[in-house]
């Protein structure tokens, strides 16, 4: 399903005003449009659907969890550091309105932070974003090679005697975690390869 189509369904089980889905949907396309966004875009967003796809009956509220992956980086900005908070603020503020309770809202908020640290969570579906969001650790060495590419691309703006530490210190920060997937499915899926990807990125840098 075209994220477009996916996004308006899922509003529709909350309001029938196709104009506020519209005026969202426009927000979140051009968002993830923009012309820094080399990684963290729609295909990022696809890719998240896809992963999530297979589990969907593992997912306790796949409203809530589609929601959360499609705000969960509305707001990227490489210079700061605050843009999880600024993703869960803007998906609350919009999400309200359409008509989402306010657990509902509470959740999709709390994931999109969660996605910020990727500790392991007491709810198991906010465990299946952050495995979704990270999936792209654990794929086929040339996949994981254009995302290094794309990830230096998003943060241009420094030079490689400041990024190259700040990177060594975020792949450090996964390889300490005894597991970098927190669900049964995507450790299985992932796990090892991801610790090979990330081993290789640390030599190269």
């Amino acid at each position: 399903m075209i994220l477009k189509d996916r996004f308006e369904s899922l509003c529709l089980n909350f309001t029938e005003d196709k104009i506020l889905i519209e005026k969202f949907w426009i927000k979140i396309e051009k968002n993830y449009s923009g012309k820094n966004r080399h990684y963290h875009n729609l295909q990022h967003l696809e890719t998240l659907f896809e992963e999530i796809e297979h589990v969907k009956d593992k997912i306790k509220n796949f409203n809530t969890i589609s929601f959360s992956i499609f705000y969960h980086d509305l707001i990227y900005d490489a210079t700061s550091k605050l843009n999880e908070e600024k993703s869960a603020d803007l998906a609350k503020e919009n999400l309200g309105v359409i008509g989402l309770n306010n657990e509902d809202v509470q959740q999709i908020y709390e994931q999109i932070l969660a996605t910020k640290s990727h500790k392991k969570s007491d709810d198991e579906d906010t465990n299946f974003l952050l495995d979704a969001d990270l999936s792209i650790l654990g794929k086929s060495p040339q996949v994981y090679l254009e995302y290094i590419k794309q990830i230096r691309k998003e943060y241009s703006i420094y030079p490689d005697f400041l990024y190259k530490p700040g990177r060594k210190k975020v792949l450090q920060y996964f390889l300490a975690l005894e597991n970098i997937f927190k669900t049964e499915y995507f450790k299985n899926k992932y796990e090892s390869q991801a610790r090979e990807n990330i081993e290789f990125e640390l030599r190269s840098l």
